[in-house]
Protein backbone atom coordinates (compact mmCIF):
# COMPACT_ATOMS: atom_id res chain seq x y z
CA UNK A 1 0.00 0.00 0.00
CA UNK A 2 1.25 3.29 -1.05
CA UNK A 3 0.92 5.60 2.06
CA UNK A 4 1.16 9.82 2.07
CA UNK A 5 2.07 11.86 5.26
CA UNK A 6 -0.13 13.83 7.10
CA UNK A 7 0.54 15.56 10.21
CA UNK A 8 3.03 13.16 10.94
CA UNK A 9 0.22 10.27 10.15
CA UNK A 10 0.72 7.84 7.32
CA UNK A 11 -2.62 7.64 5.62
CA UNK A 12 -2.94 5.21 3.08
CA UNK A 13 -3.32 6.69 0.03
CA UNK A 14 -6.50 4.56 -0.79
CA UNK A 15 -9.48 5.20 1.17
CA UNK A 16 -12.79 3.34 1.16
CA UNK A 17 -15.62 5.50 0.34
CA UNK A 18 -19.04 4.55 1.65
CA UNK A 19 -21.14 5.94 -0.32
CA UNK A 20 -21.65 3.01 -2.93
CA UNK A 21 -21.69 0.10 -0.32
CA UNK A 22 -22.77 -3.33 -1.24
CA UNK A 23 -26.72 -3.75 -0.82
CA UNK A 24 -29.38 -6.04 -0.58
CA UNK A 25 -31.52 -6.87 -3.76
CA UNK A 26 -30.71 -3.31 -5.11
CA UNK A 27 -32.01 -1.50 -2.31
CA UNK A 28 -29.73 1.55 -1.67
CA UNK A 29 -31.49 2.03 2.12
CA UNK A 30 -30.27 -2.40 2.67
CA UNK A 31 -26.59 -2.60 3.34
CA UNK A 32 -25.22 -6.34 2.88
CA UNK A 33 -23.28 -6.45 6.06
CA UNK A 34 -21.86 -9.23 5.52
CA UNK A 35 -20.65 -8.13 2.11
CA UNK A 36 -18.97 -5.14 3.65
CA UNK A 37 -17.01 -6.75 6.52
CA UNK A 38 -15.49 -9.03 4.18
CA UNK A 39 -14.17 -6.33 1.98
CA UNK A 40 -13.03 -4.09 4.76
CA UNK A 41 -10.92 -7.13 6.24
CA UNK A 42 -9.27 -7.39 3.27
CA UNK A 43 -8.87 -3.95 2.94
CA UNK A 44 -7.35 -3.96 6.42
CA UNK A 45 -5.09 -7.34 5.58
CA UNK A 46 -3.79 -5.22 1.96
CA UNK A 47 -2.92 -1.93 4.55
CA UNK A 48 -6.02 0.51 3.74
CA UNK A 49 -6.40 2.60 7.09
CA UNK A 50 -8.82 5.42 5.97
CA UNK A 51 -12.53 4.92 5.98
CA UNK A 52 -15.14 7.58 4.82
CA UNK A 53 -18.71 7.60 5.59
CA UNK A 54 -21.65 10.28 5.98
CA UNK A 55 -24.89 10.79 7.78
CA UNK A 56 -27.24 10.32 4.04
CA UNK A 57 -25.08 7.81 2.22
CA UNK A 58 -27.10 4.83 1.82
CA UNK A 59 -29.81 6.51 3.95
CA UNK A 60 -28.56 7.04 6.91
CA UNK A 61 -27.19 3.07 6.98
CA UNK A 62 -23.82 3.88 5.65
CA UNK A 63 -22.27 4.64 9.64
CA UNK A 64 -24.15 1.59 11.05
CA UNK A 65 -22.59 -0.83 9.14
CA UNK A 66 -19.31 0.72 8.47
CA UNK A 67 -18.98 1.27 12.33
CA UNK A 68 -20.06 -2.33 12.93
CA UNK A 69 -17.27 -3.50 10.81
CA UNK A 70 -14.44 -1.50 12.27
CA UNK A 71 -15.32 -2.63 14.76
CA UNK A 72 -13.69 -5.95 15.10
CA UNK A 73 -10.46 -4.24 14.64
CA UNK A 74 -8.31 -2.09 17.28
CA UNK A 75 -9.21 1.82 16.99
CA UNK A 76 -5.45 2.87 16.63
CA UNK A 77 -5.71 0.65 13.39
CA UNK A 78 -7.78 2.60 11.36
CA UNK A 79 -8.71 6.28 10.73
CA UNK A 80 -12.62 7.27 10.26
CA UNK A 81 -13.60 10.46 8.57
CA UNK A 82 -17.51 11.79 8.82
CA UNK A 83 -19.42 14.55 7.91
CA UNK A 84 -21.75 17.51 9.43
CA UNK A 85 -24.81 17.40 6.82
CA UNK A 86 -25.10 20.72 5.88
CA UNK A 87 -26.48 19.40 2.33
CA UNK A 88 -29.66 20.12 4.19
CA UNK A 89 -30.30 23.10 5.10
CA UNK A 90 -32.83 21.47 7.55
CA UNK A 91 -30.03 19.87 9.99
CA UNK A 92 -28.32 23.67 10.22
CA UNK A 93 -29.39 23.85 13.88
CA UNK A 94 -29.07 20.36 14.99
CA UNK A 95 -25.24 20.49 14.70
CA UNK A 96 -24.76 19.19 18.48
CA UNK A 97 -27.49 16.09 17.94
CA UNK A 98 -26.45 14.58 14.58
CA UNK A 99 -22.68 14.76 16.04
CA UNK A 100 -23.37 12.83 18.91
CA UNK A 101 -25.82 10.26 17.17
CA UNK A 102 -23.08 9.74 14.37
CA UNK A 103 -21.03 8.86 17.66
CA UNK A 104 -23.03 6.34 18.62
CA UNK A 105 -23.61 5.24 14.72
CA UNK A 106 -20.02 4.25 14.47
CA UNK A 107 -19.22 2.83 17.36
CA UNK A 108 -16.63 5.26 17.95
CA UNK A 109 -15.33 8.01 20.77
CA UNK A 110 -13.98 10.30 18.55
CA UNK A 111 -13.39 10.97 14.88
CA UNK A 112 -10.27 10.99 13.37
CA UNK A 113 -11.36 13.46 10.09
CA UNK A 114 -14.85 15.49 10.58
CA UNK A 115 -16.12 17.53 7.56
CA UNK A 116 -18.49 20.62 6.62
CA UNK A 117 -19.96 18.31 3.97
CA UNK A 118 -20.88 19.66 0.43
CA UNK A 119 -19.84 23.88 0.69
CA UNK A 120 -21.71 24.54 -2.28
CA UNK A 121 -23.53 27.89 -3.85
CA UNK A 122 -26.90 26.29 -1.73
CA UNK A 123 -25.43 26.76 1.64
CA UNK A 124 -22.77 28.47 2.19
CA UNK A 125 -24.33 31.44 3.57
CA UNK A 126 -25.89 28.66 6.27
CA UNK A 127 -22.58 27.50 6.87
CA UNK A 128 -21.25 30.81 7.11
CA UNK A 129 -24.18 32.14 9.45
CA UNK A 130 -22.66 32.52 13.13
CA UNK A 131 -26.43 32.02 14.46
CA UNK A 132 -25.77 28.35 14.30
CA UNK A 133 -22.18 27.90 15.78
CA UNK A 134 -20.99 25.26 13.76
CA UNK A 135 -17.60 26.24 13.34
CA UNK A 136 -17.69 26.98 17.27
CA UNK A 137 -18.99 23.71 18.09
CA UNK A 138 -16.75 21.28 16.08
CA UNK A 139 -13.50 23.40 17.17
CA UNK A 140 -15.33 22.20 20.37
CA UNK A 141 -14.82 18.95 19.96
CA UNK A 142 -11.77 19.29 18.54
CA UNK A 143 -10.24 20.97 21.47
CA UNK A 144 -12.13 18.19 23.62
CA UNK A 145 -10.68 15.40 21.31
CA UNK A 146 -13.52 14.23 19.50
CA UNK A 147 -12.74 15.52 16.32
CA UNK A 148 -8.88 14.98 16.08
CA UNK A 149 -8.95 17.15 12.09
CA UNK A 150 -11.27 19.19 11.03
CA UNK A 151 -11.77 19.45 6.90
CA UNK A 152 -14.79 20.13 4.71
CA UNK A 153 -15.47 19.20 1.43
CA UNK A 154 -16.84 21.01 -1.60
CA UNK A 155 -18.55 20.64 -4.88
CA UNK A 156 -18.96 24.40 -5.19
CA UNK A 157 -17.53 26.62 -7.85
CA UNK A 158 -14.59 28.35 -7.07
CA UNK A 159 -15.98 31.71 -6.22
CA UNK A 160 -17.94 29.64 -3.16
CA UNK A 161 -14.23 28.19 -2.52
CA UNK A 162 -12.80 31.09 -2.15
CA UNK A 163 -15.36 32.70 0.28
CA UNK A 164 -15.33 29.52 2.44
CA UNK A 165 -11.12 29.61 3.06
CA UNK A 166 -11.51 33.45 3.75
CA UNK A 167 -14.03 32.95 6.68
CA UNK A 168 -12.76 29.65 8.06
CA UNK A 169 -9.86 28.89 6.36
CA UNK A 170 -7.44 29.07 9.08
CA UNK A 171 -9.61 26.43 10.83
CA UNK A 172 -9.26 23.84 8.04
CA UNK A 173 -6.69 21.28 7.61
CA UNK A 174 -8.18 19.31 4.60
CA UNK A 175 -10.05 19.72 1.85
CA UNK A 176 -12.01 17.17 0.11
CA UNK A 177 -12.74 17.74 -4.04
CA UNK A 178 -14.39 16.17 -7.27
CA UNK A 179 -11.21 15.51 -9.24
CA UNK A 180 -10.09 13.40 -12.22
CA UNK A 181 -8.62 13.99 -15.52
CA UNK A 182 -12.62 15.02 -16.92
CA UNK A 183 -12.15 17.63 -13.65
CA UNK A 184 -9.15 18.68 -13.83
CA UNK A 185 -10.29 21.10 -16.42
CA UNK A 186 -14.47 21.07 -16.84
CA UNK A 187 -15.10 21.69 -13.33
CA UNK A 188 -11.78 24.01 -12.87
CA UNK A 189 -9.72 21.33 -10.60
CA UNK A 190 -6.68 22.95 -11.34
CA UNK A 191 -7.99 26.48 -10.38
CA UNK A 192 -9.33 24.99 -6.57
CA UNK A 193 -6.31 23.23 -6.33
CA UNK A 194 -4.22 25.94 -7.14
CA UNK A 195 -5.93 28.06 -4.29
CA UNK A 196 -5.73 25.06 -1.66
CA UNK A 197 -2.12 25.56 -2.22
CA UNK A 198 -1.99 28.98 -1.22
CA UNK A 199 -3.98 28.06 2.28
CA UNK A 200 -1.45 25.08 2.85
CA UNK A 201 -4.60 22.50 2.48
CA UNK A 202 -3.80 18.82 1.04
CA UNK A 203 -6.22 17.85 -0.70
CA UNK A 204 -8.69 14.61 -0.31
CA UNK A 205 -9.84 13.22 -3.47
CA UNK A 206 -13.75 11.80 -4.14
CA UNK A 207 -15.07 10.73 -7.05
CA UNK A 208 -11.51 9.65 -8.77
CA UNK A 209 -13.74 7.64 -11.57
CA UNK A 210 -16.80 10.52 -12.03
CA UNK A 211 -19.51 7.82 -11.17
CA UNK A 212 -17.92 5.08 -12.48
CA UNK A 213 -17.58 6.89 -15.91
CA UNK A 214 -13.73 6.72 -16.33
CA UNK A 215 -13.65 2.81 -15.48
CA UNK A 216 -16.15 2.25 -18.71
CA UNK A 217 -14.35 4.06 -21.69
CA UNK A 218 -15.53 3.11 -25.12
CA UNK A 219 -13.56 1.10 -27.32
CA UNK A 220 -11.92 4.06 -28.71
CA UNK A 221 -11.27 5.79 -25.75
CA UNK A 222 -9.26 2.20 -24.10
CA UNK A 223 -7.32 2.07 -27.27
CA UNK A 224 -5.46 5.94 -26.53
CA UNK A 225 -4.63 4.64 -23.48
CA UNK A 226 -3.49 1.32 -24.26
CA UNK A 227 -1.60 2.31 -26.59
CA UNK A 228 0.49 3.92 -24.16
CA UNK A 229 0.73 1.22 -21.32
CA UNK A 230 -1.60 -2.02 -21.85
CA UNK A 231 -0.27 -3.18 -18.77
CA UNK A 232 -2.47 -0.64 -16.79
CA UNK A 233 -6.37 -1.60 -16.47
CA UNK A 234 -8.56 1.22 -17.48
CA UNK A 235 -9.12 2.26 -13.83
CA UNK A 236 -5.89 2.62 -13.10
CA UNK A 237 -5.25 5.48 -15.20
CA UNK A 238 -7.75 7.56 -13.61
CA UNK A 239 -5.69 6.97 -9.77
CA UNK A 240 -2.50 7.55 -11.65
CA UNK A 241 -3.41 10.95 -12.86
CA UNK A 242 -4.50 11.76 -9.37
CA UNK A 243 -0.92 10.26 -7.63
CA UNK A 244 0.72 12.40 -10.07
CA UNK A 245 -1.06 15.96 -8.15
CA UNK A 246 1.86 16.38 -5.62
CA UNK A 247 -1.14 17.90 -2.68
CA UNK A 248 -3.38 14.90 -3.15
CA UNK A 249 -2.97 12.77 -0.06
CA UNK A 250 -6.18 10.39 0.55
CA UNK A 251 -7.89 9.15 -2.80
CA UNK A 252 -11.49 7.67 -1.98
CA UNK A 253 -12.81 4.91 -4.05
CA UNK A 254 -16.83 3.61 -3.64
CA UNK A 255 -16.09 -0.05 -4.20
CA UNK A 256 -18.83 -2.13 -4.53
CA UNK A 257 -18.25 -5.24 -4.05
CA UNK A 258 -15.18 -7.41 -3.53
CA UNK A 259 -13.44 -7.66 -7.05
CA UNK A 260 -13.56 -3.77 -7.53
CA UNK A 261 -11.87 -3.66 -3.99
CA UNK A 262 -9.47 -5.91 -4.91
CA UNK A 263 -8.62 -4.23 -8.24
CA UNK A 264 -8.09 -1.00 -7.04
CA UNK A 265 -5.65 -2.52 -3.54
CA UNK A 266 -3.60 -3.72 -6.63
CA UNK A 267 -3.72 -0.56 -8.43
CA UNK A 268 -2.22 1.11 -5.04
CA UNK A 269 0.40 -1.24 -4.33
CA UNK A 270 3.15 0.31 -5.56
CA UNK A 271 4.32 3.59 -7.34
CA UNK A 272 3.78 3.97 -10.86
CA UNK A 273 4.15 7.61 -11.92
CA UNK A 274 2.59 8.79 -15.22
CA UNK A 275 5.03 10.39 -17.69
CA UNK A 276 4.34 14.06 -19.03
CA UNK A 277 3.08 12.22 -22.12
CA UNK A 278 1.13 10.40 -20.41
CA UNK A 279 -0.07 13.12 -18.51
CA UNK A 280 -1.12 15.36 -21.35
CA UNK A 281 -2.89 12.29 -22.73
CA UNK A 282 -5.16 11.83 -19.94
CA UNK A 283 -6.27 15.63 -20.18
CA UNK A 284 -6.54 15.17 -24.07
CA UNK A 285 -8.92 12.14 -23.39
CA UNK A 286 -10.66 14.06 -20.97
CA UNK A 287 -11.31 17.13 -22.64
CA UNK A 288 -12.45 15.17 -26.10
CA UNK A 289 -14.92 13.22 -23.90
CA UNK A 290 -16.93 16.49 -22.69
CA UNK A 291 -16.26 18.43 -25.78
CA UNK A 292 -19.21 16.62 -28.36
CA UNK A 293 -21.57 17.27 -25.20
CA UNK A 294 -20.56 20.76 -24.05
CA UNK A 295 -20.98 24.27 -25.49
CA UNK A 296 -17.49 25.97 -25.99
CA UNK A 297 -18.51 29.23 -23.90
CA UNK A 298 -15.26 31.24 -23.33
CA UNK A 299 -16.69 33.57 -20.63
CA UNK A 300 -16.21 36.91 -22.64
CA UNK A 301 -19.49 37.82 -20.80
CA UNK A 302 -20.34 40.21 -23.94
CA UNK A 303 -23.56 37.88 -23.41
CA UNK A 304 -24.76 39.06 -20.55
CA UNK A 305 -24.83 42.96 -21.20
CA UNK A 306 -27.52 42.32 -24.27
CA UNK A 307 -29.10 39.78 -21.78
CA UNK A 308 -32.72 41.84 -20.93
CA UNK A 309 -33.24 39.65 -18.01
CA UNK A 310 -29.88 40.09 -16.55
CA UNK A 311 -28.92 36.14 -16.78
CA UNK A 312 -25.96 35.35 -15.82
CA UNK A 313 -25.15 33.40 -19.11
CA UNK A 314 -21.36 31.97 -18.90
CA UNK A 315 -22.40 30.54 -15.42
CA UNK A 316 -25.97 29.01 -16.36
CA UNK A 317 -23.98 28.06 -19.38
CA UNK A 318 -21.36 25.95 -17.26
CA UNK A 319 -24.10 24.45 -15.61
CA UNK A 320 -25.60 23.08 -18.48
CA UNK A 321 -22.57 21.70 -19.69
CA UNK A 322 -22.01 19.82 -16.44
CA UNK A 323 -25.72 18.40 -16.56
CA UNK A 324 -25.65 17.39 -19.92
CA UNK A 325 -22.50 15.95 -19.95
CA UNK A 326 -23.04 13.68 -16.88
CA UNK A 327 -26.78 13.33 -18.07
CA UNK A 328 -28.67 15.11 -14.78
CA UNK A 329 -27.69 13.98 -11.01
CA UNK A 330 -27.20 16.63 -8.25
CA UNK A 331 -24.49 19.41 -8.79
CA UNK A 332 -26.16 21.82 -11.56
CA UNK A 333 -29.52 21.54 -9.67
CA UNK A 334 -28.18 22.61 -6.68
CA UNK A 335 -25.96 25.16 -7.69
CA UNK A 336 -29.39 26.51 -9.53
CA UNK A 337 -31.47 26.16 -6.27
CA UNK A 338 -29.43 29.13 -5.22
CA UNK A 339 -30.29 31.40 -7.52
CA UNK A 340 -33.30 33.50 -8.23
CA UNK A 341 -36.11 31.72 -10.22
CA UNK A 342 -36.27 34.87 -12.63
CA UNK A 343 -32.50 34.49 -13.09
CA UNK A 344 -32.67 30.75 -13.98
CA UNK A 345 -32.66 29.11 -17.47
CA UNK A 346 -36.18 29.31 -17.55
CA UNK A 347 -36.09 32.67 -17.35
CA UNK A 348 -34.71 32.85 -20.78
CA UNK A 349 -37.22 34.56 -23.19
CA UNK A 350 -35.36 33.61 -26.57
CA UNK A 351 -34.69 37.12 -27.76
CA UNK A 352 -31.07 36.16 -29.16
CA UNK A 353 -29.73 39.30 -28.17
CA UNK A 354 -27.27 37.27 -26.61
CA UNK A 355 -26.23 35.31 -29.60
CA UNK A 356 -26.22 38.97 -32.05
CA UNK A 357 -22.27 39.19 -29.86
CA UNK A 358 -21.41 36.02 -28.79
CA UNK A 359 -18.10 35.62 -30.51
CA UNK A 360 -18.47 31.98 -30.28
CA UNK A 361 -21.69 31.89 -32.17
CA UNK A 362 -23.16 29.82 -29.59
CA UNK A 363 -26.84 29.20 -29.91
CA UNK A 364 -27.45 30.34 -26.14
CA UNK A 365 -31.54 30.56 -26.17
CA UNK A 366 -31.23 27.04 -27.25
CA UNK A 367 -29.21 25.58 -25.03
CA UNK A 368 -31.19 27.33 -22.25
CA UNK A 369 -34.30 26.06 -23.49
CA UNK A 370 -33.10 22.40 -23.59
CA UNK A 371 -31.30 22.77 -19.65
CA UNK A 372 -34.79 23.97 -18.50
CA UNK A 373 -36.81 20.91 -20.06
CA UNK A 374 -33.90 18.48 -18.74
CA UNK A 375 -34.57 20.05 -15.23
Amino acid sequence: MIYKEFQGLQLSNLGVGCMRLPVVDGNDAVVDQSAVEEMVALAMERGVNYYDTAWAYHAGTSETAIGKALSAYPREKFYLANKFPGYDLGNMDKVEEIFEAQLKKCRVEYFDFYLFHNVCELNIDAYLDPRYGILDYLLEQKKNGRIRHLGFSCHGGLPVLKRFLEAYGAHMEFCQLQLNYIDWTFQGGKEKVELLEQYHIPVWVMEPLRGGRLARLSESESAVLQALSPRRSIPAWAFRFLQHISNVVVILSGMSDLEQMKENLDTFDEEDALTEQEWAALLALGSEMTNPKALACTGCRYCTSHCPQGLDIPHLLALYNEHRFTGGGFIAPMALSAIPAEKRPGACIGCRSCEAVCPQQLKISEAMAEFNAML
